[in-house]
């Protein structure tokens, strides 16, 4: 009887427990997953769960468990001293948009990550995670931030980012730094289109920056410090992202120079090369650059030290020819700076050559003279490649080049041919083409070996004296020594190509005869084929001039306008209509233009050198405001396309509204004298207007397919704005403001990414401490996010709810004034004020009452000062 009671009992507490299950508002799975998660900590006490608990999402909600809809969304447990390994079907929880694992002791395999489709911020780094699955990277469609710096992964092994991860459009920013990251840098990478954070420190990259990040809008670009050598190759394609502020490449082995366009990088703030194999002159355009931080440390740099206007700055160990800026090198050094720039450089030379006297190095394969003059250039067998310089000729005392058995190509520069000490010049063994320049009989010329020299027609014209002709060795390759070859002293003479190869025979003159009658027919030819072409083009000039006539006998109906610059008083409007009966009326001037239309009504003039343009005109290149070509609408029009006859595209704003009172025209007349004033390469420009009955129209530039139509990628990114404005008390625009922080959005991209910045950039009446900057760095993100350059990488305004909502609930005021304001009882839980506002959109409900107005700007809605503070905004 006892028993049958316990078994009783055991049935009623499971049917409890399932009922109480089956009622939870939590997910079971997300429940489930959950529970796994806290039993398998070591220490799972410091989450603070309940032990019974069966309700993650509450209410009451767990600590560090966010939901939505009874679904985990967020789980944060940063820095609060977890160990232990994570479930490895954490993947389930398939609502997760923000995980914030950072700063603990969690240990073991990483579980997948794959087919997370709804996570945005993933935050793994400063843990113990010794293994990455293969498939992690997948599906992971929303990533925007990834962390995964400090975990041990694979490090037996090494990995690399797999290409799965390509199809995260959405990813702004991999922190991948410390993580034993294997092998050549990803191509595709640098054509991901929302990334501007690659951060790669400390891991074991080889091989080249790959080309295709010169196409990147990468703002930070971390590659410093890799095992084992480090990456190498050339660092030219940095001189195409224009968008980098920060960039370090220190401890790899980078070669080549530092590219002259690097000074196109106007955002640059901070770069490290220290450490690398990075030769020649420092740019002038890299000292020009306003730099915070500019470390060039050693590498083989050569030259003069220039004047830098960087902050902080450093060139220790390089081989310069001065140690103080804005000192000289000396001639001889400058001229031998630029040979080893035509040779590139070689790594087994370049290193040997530093300081500002040859003479006193040594200098690898330099001899001077008992007057510390620089006599022999002696570098043969050492791979040279590329070509001579000119500059040689300046070393006026040499006797001697020896460049046998390199790879050099291009031709001998003429100019060598004025060295007057020179004896010996030998280049054999290279790949040296023609014109062979024409040296003293005292010079002993060696060019046996370069195969477009020996054995190839050369240019130059052979002299009828012999002693004219210079000695030149024409042994072939691996010949014990070279023989001069002379000129015999007696008719025939020989040709050029017997110059070069002394086994050619002599032409004969019936040879001469069969050349000069191919010469004859090669002219003749020649001559044909000018005429042929003076014909084509005197046919193209009567087509061009017959077409140019018809056009202007014929004028298009159509306008052509230049919008005014402000900063050119000379580059005025110009704009051409045509009337109904089709006669072309041009205006060009600065007050006003007169009626160009026959109409009865007379079109109103106003002093802002404004366009009219007539309705006429503006409905034909419309198809009379055609559904077709409507671009959107807004609370005060619709906007439609145009397109002239030439091809030229406008955006026609057709005002909303009735019969337009005098009041009304001279308060539509007062927006158009703001708006034409308004210039900036971020603003379209208004250039006509027309007011005829009841029309009232804007015309404006036309952008094509934000450069982007008026969405709602538009207003996302202006929340964003508004978000910066939030967070650093600043406005917009601020005109008084420095040229670097004028335009608020371009500079908190610069700083957002510098936690010491962007705290120096937080309004002070937020009275932040560290515990707020967490959220402050979640806003941050969220508002680089929705103010991206291309308006498919902005998030929808869903997403912007989604990150905000968990710190709303956290930052709830402790004094809660609950109240309904404007229809919304702001004591609800945001979800639900969410929906309230939704309906009431969806409903066409207002909730806030503006006063009437008569023109397209809107009125101050009640009860807003008549200034506005960033104070006022919270």
């Amino acid at each position: 009887m006892e028993s049958e009671n316990v078994m009783l009992c055991n049935i009623v507490l499971f049917l409890f427990g399932f009922v109480t299950l089956c009622y939870s508002f939590t997910d079971p799975q997300d429940l489930k997953i959950l529970l796994d998660f806290q039993n398998g900590l070591d220490n799972p006490e410091l989450l603070k769960w309940p032990a019974k608990g069966n309700d993650p999402c509450g209410p009451p909600s767990w600590p560090h468990v966010f939901c939505s809809d009874g679904r985990v969304t967020q789980i944060q447990v940063q820095n609060i001293g977890l160990k232990g390994p994570l479930p490895q079907n954490f993947n389930q929880l398939s609502k997760l948009y923000n995980i914030g694992l950072q700063r603990n002791n969690f240990n073991g395999k990483l579980p997948t990550f794959k087919g997370l489709s709804e996570l945005v911020y993933a935050f793994l780094n400063g843990n113990n995670f010794d293994t990455i699955p293969s498939d992690f990277f997948e599906g992971l469609s929303s990533i925007a931030v990834l962390a995964l710096d400090g975990n041990p992964l694979n490090e037996s092994t090494g990995w690399s980012l797999p290409s799965e991860l390509a199809s995260s459009v959405q990813l702004t920013k991999i922190s991948v730094s410390s993580c034993n990251l294997a092998g050549p840098l990803p191509d595709f990478l640098g054509r991901m289109p929302s990334l501007t954070n690659l951060e790669l420190s400390y891991n074991r990259l080889s091989g080249k920056i790959p080309s295709s990040f010169g196409q990147s809008l990468m703002s930070i670009l971390l590659l410093n410090n890799q095992e084992g050598g480090g990456m190498s190759g050339s660092i030219d394609v940095i001189a195409n992202m224009t968008s980098l502020s920060q960039l370090w490449l220190h401890g790899n082995s980078f070669s080549g120079t530092i590219p002259e366009k690097i000074g196109d990088l106007s955002l640059l703030r901070d770069l490290n090369v220290n450490g690398n194999k990075l030769v020649g002159y420092i740019p002038q355009s890299l000292a020009s650059m306003q730099l915070e931080n500019l470390d060039l440390n050693n590498n083989q740099l050569m030259g003069p030290v220039p004047v830098f206007k960087a902050g902080k700055v450093s060139y220790d160990s390089n081989l310069l020819c001065q140690s103080k800026p804005g000192v000289e090198c000396a001639p001889e050094v400058y001229a031998l700076l630029d040979f080893l720039s035509g040779v590139n450089y070689p790594s087994n030379i370049a290193p040997q050559w530093s300081g500002n006297d040859p003479c006193q190095g040594p200098w690898m394969g330099l001899n001077c003279d008992s007057n510390s003059k620089i006599s022999v250039i002696n570098l043969p067998r050492r791979n040279l490649t590329g070509t001579l310089s000119p500059s040689i000729a300046k070393l006026g005392s040499l006797v001697q080049i020896v460049l046998g058995g390199n790879d050099i190509e291009g031709s001998i520069p003429s100019n060598l041919t004025n060295l007057k000490s020179l004896r010996l010049f030998d280049v054999s063994e290279n790949n040296l083409g023609p014109p062979l320049p024409k040296f003293q009989n005292s010079v002993t010329l060696v060019v046996d070996g370069n195969p477009l020299l020996v054995g190839g027609n050369q240019s130059q014209q052979a002299p009828s004296p012999a002693s004219s002709i210079p000695h030149v060795s024409l042994t072939p390759p691996g010949s014990a020594q070279s023989s001069p070859f002379t000129m015999p002293s007696s008719p025939p003479s020989p040709s050029p190509s017997s110059l070069a190869n002394p086994s050619a025979s002599v032409e004969v003159p019936g040879q001469t005869k069969r050349k000069f009658e191919r010469t004859k027919l090669v002219i003749v030819g020649g001559i044909l084929a000018c005429s042929l072409l003076a014909v084509v083009l005197i046919a193209l000039c009567l087509y061009s001039c017959f077409k140019k006539k018809k056009e202007t006998s014929n004028p298009p109906n159509s306008i052509v306008f230049h919008p005014r610059d402000p900063s050119d008083s000379e580059n005025i409007v110009k704009i051409a209509v045509s009337n109904i009966a089709g006669s072309l009326s041009t205006q060009t001037g600065t007050s006003s233009v007169s009626n160009t239309s026959n109409l009865t009504e007379s079109p109103h003039v106003i002093e802002a050198g404004n366009v009219i343009i007539s309705v006429q005109v503006l409905r034909k290149v419309t198809d009379n405001f055609a559904q077709k070509n409507q671009l959107g609408s807004g609370g005060f029009g619709t906007v439609y396309k145009g397109e002239l006859e030439d091809g030229t595209k406008i955006a026609v704003k057709r005002m909303e509204g009735g019969v337009a009172s005098d009041k009304a025209v001279d308060e539509f007349q007062a927006e158009i004298a703001v708006l034409s004033k308004v210039r900036h390469r971020h603003l379209v420009s208004l250039i006509g207007y027309s007011i005829e009955g009841n029309e009232r129209l804007l015309v404006y530039e036309y952008m094509s397919e934000v450069m982007g139509k008026i969405t709602t990628k538009a207003d996302v990114f202006s929340y964003g704005v508004v978000l910066m404005e939030l967070l650093t008390g600043l406005t917009a625009l601020g005109e008084e403001r420095s040229e670097e922080s004028r335009y608020l959005v371009e500079w908190f991209w610069k700083i957002k990414s510098s936690k010491e910045k962007l705290i120096a950039a937080v309004d002070p009446t937020l009275n932040a401490n560290e515990e707020i900057f967490e959220s402050i760095y979640t806003i941050a993100e969220l508002a680089g996010h929705c103010t991206s350059r291309e308006p498919n990488h902005r998030p929808d305004m869903g997403h912007a709810v989604n990150v905000l909502a968990p710190l709303v609930e956290k930052w709830k005021p402790i004094n809660d004034e609950s109240g309904d304001f404007s229809g919304i009882d702001y004591s609800l839980p945001l979800p639900e004020m969410l929906k309230v506002w939704q309906d009431g959109e969806s409903t066409g409900l207002s909730y806030t009452s503006l006063n009437d107005s008569k023109s397209s700007i809107p009125a101050t809605p009640n009860g807003f000062a008549e200034s506005f503070t960033s104070a006022d905004g919270r």
